[in-house]
């Protein structure tokens, strides 16, 4: 990893959360992005060896008629399997890995000295804490969480629990973060939030 003095933030929290909201703020304040569900599209698109190794191993139909990975299909297989899930995160784990590093390297190569801010939504779970610097965490309670995933996703509020339970608890989230905002306010809270944030990032990126 070659960081030309940039600072990388981790920014995770749990599903529903509103991670994205402030991801874009921080974006606007002049945050370089790197966002680890794109990385998770891109290893998988029609032609990458990704792509080849999960067919072969669930089956051609898990496939669309134009090629492309069909993404509902195979979550609902690997949600129910855990050995599968492990499997197909043995496919596509290193390949997101390999990319991130590429991305990260080529964006401090171009700005030194500038905050990228990694988006990965399964930071602790895959404790992936090595990938940055300082970790920001963005939570609501849980009660709240399980409102608006079943809201956003038109399901039921059992399955969006069964959805939130299989994440870490997010107050453990918190407890290992450096920074955490709470995002159950309005959005001009928020946004004062990840003003206070920039400007604590500012100055760890110049070490003071």
């Amino acid at each position: 990893m070659k960081k030309n003095n940039s600072l990388i933030l981790g920014l995770t929290g749990g599903i529903a959360c509103g991670k994205s909201t402030v991801a874009d703020m921080l974006q606007e304040l002049g945050a370089e992005t790197i966002d680890f569900d794109l990385l998770a599209r891109q290893v998988v698109e029609p032609g990458t060896r990704v792509l080849k190794r999960i067919a072969e191993y669930f089956g051609a139909d898990i496939l669309q008629k134009d090629g492309n990975l069909d993404r509902k299909k195979l979550s609902k297989i690997v949600f129910q399997d855990k050995e599968k899930r492990r499997k197909l995160e043995s496919f596509t784990h290193p390949a997101i890995n390999e990319e991130y590093f590429r991305q990260l390297n080529a964006l401090a190569e171009k700005n030194p000295g500038r905050i990228i801010q990694a988006v990965i939504p399964l930071l602790f779970e895959f404790n992936l804490q090595n990938m940055a610097d300082k970790i920001l965490v963005v939570y609501i309670p849980r009660e709240k969480q399980i409102e608006r995933l079943a809201r956003r996703d038109c399901i039921s509020a059992a399955e969006a629990a069964r959805i939130v339970d299989t994440q870490m608890p997010v107050e453990e989230k918190v407890r290992r973060a450096d920074f955490a905002i709470r995002n159950d306010g309005d959005i001009e809270e928020t946004r004062r939030h990840v003003g206070t944030l920039w400007e604590s990032l500012l100055f760890s990126a110049m070490g003071i």
